[in-house]
């Protein structure tokens, strides 16, 4: 019976840690909003690579490997 008041900081805790660490869900975007989006940004990032990799620019595949 010694714990006291433990349950409640730890609530108190865990409230403070998801308010900090949590991402915005509640955009006000609807699904389709969301996924159009998210799509143009996937294909930003693909074209950027795209050109990154025909200007010799290889380094997206990892780490280098060389042979010996």
């Amino acid at each position: 019976m010694t714990r006291g008041n433990q349950r409640e900081r730890d609530r108190e805790r865990a409230q403070a840690r998801a308010g900090k660490g949590s991402k915005n869900k509640d955009d006000g975007l609807t699904p389709e909003q969301r996924r159009e989006r998210d799509a143009k940004a996937l294909q930003k990032k693909a074209a950027k690579k795209a050109a990154q990799a025909a200007a010799g620019g290889n380094n997206a595949g990892g780490g280098s490997k060389t042979k010996k």
